[in-house]
């Protein structure tokens, strides 16, 4: 059974997705660019290639100089090389993580996911000591395709949960 954290996050980031949705289309709905059936091809690739830490599998659905915007990333990832690398660091921080694609909304030559991560925080995590805690939270994708491939990939996500839930705190600096 869902708590009821779990319903309001999931009403939130899918108002979210809607709301998004809305602003990049001012109002008007475009046609697809992209046929359900290919969304279904990517979403199968990429839980696949995250959740059997098989990345070599990205280059069927990214473009090789694809660029991504996460917000656990200082800099823009800029290309597939480095997207590889960077969920290296996610499959080292967290090795049995499981990542879902949960829903998925089509509009223009855009893709709006709600995904889910979860797993056990058993080694460094982008910086941060092992705890041995498990995690589970949900975000947002936007991807952008062209010819069937991803071009850009924005991400949304809360890190002060993902923190919460490891048992980090928020300090306040003195002074």
């Amino acid at each position: 059974m869902y708590s009821r954290w779990f319903f309001t996050r999931t009403v939130t980031l899918m108002l979210f997705v809607t709301a998004t949705a809305l602003i990049v289309n001012c109002g008007q709905e475009p046609e697809p660019l992209i046929s359900d059936t290919r969304a279904m091809e990517i979403k199968k690739i990429y839980q696949e290639a995250r959740n059997s830490y098989n990345l070599d599998m990205l280059d069927d659905i990214f473009a090789p100089d694809a660029k991504i915007y996460d917000p656990s990333s200082p800099e823009t990832i800029d290309g597939l090389a480095a997207l590889k690398e960077y969920y290296h660091g996610s499959h080292v921080g967290v090795p049995d993580l499981e990542m879902t694609l949960d829903e998925h909304y089509i509009s223009g030559d855009r893709i709006f996911w709600i995904w889910t991560f979860s797993g056990t925080h058993t080694d460094t995590l982008r910086g941060l000591p092992p705890t041995g805690k498990s995690l589970k939270f949900s975000g947002v994708a936007i991807d952008r395709i062209v010819n069937g491939m991803i071009v850009e990939e924005w991400v949304y996500y809360d890190q002060l949960e993902i923190m919460t839930q490891l048992g980090f705190m928020l300090v306040p600096a003195e002074g």
